[in-house]
């Protein structure tokens, strides 16, 4: 995360006089131009006198950090001039706008920064600390924490309790402190030894069961779990028939109560299951009919992958010395090298777009040849560029190949781009892109921390040799389609549609789209091509536990295979927004590398072990880059080479003949008071914007439409993440007023709705808790006192994530 330029303290006297000059002449603005903020205060405590507290503290999310204030009070509290900083007073603090309100027993979101939506430019760490201050420049909230929660800090109770580790996320909502028991299987019926019913723990603690008691649809049926039964978290936990003493009959129910008498659970079913009743996924999805039993163990169900141990070895190993990163490292990518048989590493660091190549010294660790890194600017040698992914390729073997979600200096503004930088070393100090391709036309209303996280490259020998379907041409992909586009496609990784794109890159500087593929995961974090497996690693970060998804190109294809849990040992919260896998084979194991965003401890680049059958490299798309340097400094900008680059109009793909059905649209009249509020959104949006749209945990991983309600106008075919949210645009086009989002299953049933009201893209929408003020694009104030004149400085660009 870049760090915002150092605010002296001196400010805040001035920031109170402008203050006090501005309300003298009558001058209203959207927020003040700074922040009036005293010093920090270990003393003060998350909850204040007048009724305000911090209620719920996200602090690892996949999409922005953010912290819930509620009022516990009786009267509303004006929020408007408070301002909120993390533990480190170099930041710029945030300002909120006129007219943020809090009403009795409400809630109030004050979030991240993101395209759509104003907040603070910072990111809250894994130890880090929350400060809300008064318009006086008094700490009145202080809550501090030394790790990253699970799901996110929250009080248990609602408003009044500690803030523990919550079972959910409830943004803008009351928290959820629910038991995490879930039941995630039943046997009714020919049973071993018996019928049986299968516990979860959807929780991040072990659950003790003693007490907990569980029921078929009888009353009187009642078995009491006994003390020391325990389940934990992720885990399984089985009650059997010979203990709980009654059958399960062909209709009948599971229910399970917590040692008070409140349900926790239930499940009630009208006839005996082919195999089991299970929830898909585990612990959060809907009951379905299993594949097979799996009595302790994963559900499985036919036609769903489901998430397996990882089959290398159960530790990630720290690589880098401590500090050697300064935070955001993200993309990185294994090749061969010429002076060492482990290869050799690329690796690119977000915020301050810095280039890394790393070597290994032959006895297990890693570090960068070019400490400092390499400044990555535009070909006009101006901005920087969010440099999230990194590859290499086999046709261009003196180019290093980056992806990036926009240009840090303009962080308002998407530009997910590939962009291509001559070098063999990164021994450079500054480079040049020789070449860009922007495919914002390929994604309108993308946000701009929503782009491209990693790109790898799969040469046109692999893809034509096993039958790679062309989804614009509806045909087998055929090279020679795409003039100029080189030996090999790239494949991108989109966080804002958790999808990977298959794109041609002209030398022109056109593209287009060949191939879409979906994936099972909330985030795409990086994409790595493995010809040693002949698959497509495509992988999640800590908004899926560090699960990673083995694709194999299957009918012409790219299908998921396989999807892995992290090892089993690996700190499951890492931001692992970079994977890759050596080409080397050594004792039966190759090393796999993850780069940290958080750089957690100090520390950025990990590895572990996945299994291989012999010794050997296999160099695969990476070969050692050929050692002639290319012409020039690394500031002028090289001629492209043939066949590397990018950018035309959106393309218009042609159906394959085994495309899926399109989807139907609602009709209005399953649009009733029954299924209005099932899913819900924020209450306006404006025309382009990114919206976040729930739909409910039990829908986790299955696909659904969403749809913009009045002429029904799809927005999206998407996968529901572990959080039960989905994230879609509104088209830039959509007309101004009242509208409806829908959402449908795949089979067309309408899920749910809820009002929104669209504006005009140039104005601005309030969404509650999730907008926080439509007010809040900072009026900078200058003023003149006499001779003297405040200047108000600029802040600095949003750092990525």
């Amino acid at each position: 995360m870049r760090t915002p330029a150092l605010r002296p303290r001196s400010v805040r006297l001035g920031a109170v006089i402008v203050t006090a000059l501005a309300v003298g002449a009558g001058v209203v603005t959207a927020s003040p131009a700074l922040a009036a903020v005293g010093d920090d205060d270990p003393s003060v405590g998350a909850a204040a006198r007048n009724g305000l507290v911090v209620n719920e503290v996200e602090s690892n999310g996949d999409d922005t950090d953010w912290v819930e204030l509620k009022n516990t009070s009786s009267a509303s509290i004006d929020l408007t001039g408070y301002a909120f900083l993390d533990d480190d007073s170099t930041h710029d603090a945030y300002v909120l706008p006129a007219g943020s309100t809090i009403a009795p027993g409400g809630y109030f979101v004050i979030d991240q920064l993101s395209a759509t939506a104003p907040g603070f430019d910072f990111g809250l760490g894994g130890a880090d600390t929350a400060r809300m201050y008064d318009p006086a420049g008094d700490l009145v909230l202080r809550y501090s924490w030394t790790s990253h929660a699970v799901v996110t800090y929250g009080r248990c109770a609602d408003g009044t309790g500690a803030l523990v580790d919550t079972t959910a996320s409830t943004k803008g909502a009351a928290n959820d402190c629910s038991s995490p028991v879930r039941i995630n299987e039943v046997e009714s019926q020919d049973g071993t030894p018996g019928d049986w019913v299968e516990l979860t723990n959807v929780g991040s603690t072990t659950v003790d069961l003693g007490g907990y008691v569980l029921r078929d649809s009888e009353d009187d049926h009642a078995y009491t779990i006994p003390a020391g039964t325990t389940i934990a978290a992720g885990g399984f936990t089985v009650l059997d028939e010979t203990d709980f003493g009654f059958g399960l009959g062909k209709a009948d129910s599971a229910r399970v109560f917590d040692p008070r008498g409140a349900l926790v659970d239930s499940y009630s079913w009208t006839a005996h299951a082919d195999a089991t009743y299970g929830r898909n996924p585990d612990g959060t999805g809907d009951f379905a009919d299993t594949a097979e039993p799996t009595k302790g163990t994963a559900n499985r169900f036919a036609g769903v992958v489901t998430a397996e141990p990882w089959p290398g070895g159960p530790d990630e190993t720290v690589l880098d010395d401590e500090d050697t990163f300064t935070g955001d490292l993200s993309g990185i990518d294994w090749t061969t090298s010429s002076t060492s048989e482990d290869g050799q590493l690329w690796a690119v660091q977000n915020g301050d777009g810095l280039l890394y190549q790393l070597t290994s010294d032959g006895q297990g660790g890693w570090a960068p040849s070019n400490a400092a890194g390499t400044d990555l600017r535009y070909a006009d040698g101006t901005g920087t560029p969010d440099a999230e992914g990194v590859t290499v390729t086999s046709d261009d073997p003196g180019a290093v190949y980056v992806s990036t979600e926009r240009d840090n200096d303009v962080s308002k503004t998407s530009r997910p781009s590939v962009l291509r930088y001559a070098t063999t070393d990164g021994s450079e100090s500054t480079l040049r892109a020789t070449d860009e391709w922007d495919l914002a036309a390929d994604f309108p209303g993308l946000g701009a921390n929503a782009g491209l996280e990693g790109v790898t490259w799969i040469p046109d020998s692999w893809l034509t040799e096993h039958g790679f379907a062309d989804e614009h041409t509806g045909a087998a992909y055929a090279p020679s389609t795409y003039a100029g586009h080189g030996e090999g496609l790239f494949f991108v990784g989109v966080e804002g549609t958790a999808s990977v794109s298959a794109y041609a890159l002209m030398a022109d500087g056109s593209f287009q789209r060949v191939a879409t593929i979906g994936s099972p995961f909330a985030v795409v974090a990086d994409v790595q091509f493995d010809p040693t497996l002949d698959a497509l690693w495509v992988v999640c970060d800590d908004a899926c536990a560090g699960r990673t998804a083995l694709y194999e190109l299957t009918d012409g294809v790219f299908t998921a295979a396989k999807v892995f849990e992290a090892p089993s040992n690996a700190d499951r919260t890492l931001a692992n927004e970079g994977f890759a896998i050596s080409g080397v084979c050594t004792d039966g194991e190759r090393a796999t590398f993850t780069a940290d965003d958080n750089d957690t401890d100090g520390f950025s680049l990990r590895t572990g072990t996945y299994p291989c059958e012999s010794g050997g490299t296999d160099p695969g798309t990476d070969p050692t880059p050929t050692p002639t340097p290319a012409p020039g400094d690394g500031g002028s900008t090289p001629a492209p080479t043939p066949g590397t680059g990018g950018s035309t109009s959106t393309p218009t793909p042609t159906p394959s003949p085994d495309a899926p059905i399109a989807p139907v649209a609602p009709s209005g009249t399953g649009l009733t008071d029954t299924n209005r509020g099932s899913v819900s959104a924020q209450s306006s949006a404006r025309a382009g914007e990114t919206i976040t749209v729930t739909v409910g945990t039990r829908y986790a991983g299955d696909q659904v439409n969403v749809w913009l309600y009045s002429t029904p106008t799809l927005l999206g075919t998407v996968t529901v993440g572990a959080d039960g949210t989905v994230r879609v645009t509104i088209p830039a086009d959509a007309p101004a007023g009242e509208h409806r989002i829908v959402v449908t299953a795949a089979d067309g049933t309408v899920l749910g709705w809820t009002p929104i009201t669209i504006t005009a893209s140039g104005e601005l929408a309030f969404t509650g808790a999730e907008g926080l003020g439509a007010g809040a694009l900072i009026a900078f104030l200058l003023l003149a006192a006499g001779a003297g004149v405040l200047i108000v400085r600029r802040r600095k660009a949003a750092a990525a994530e």
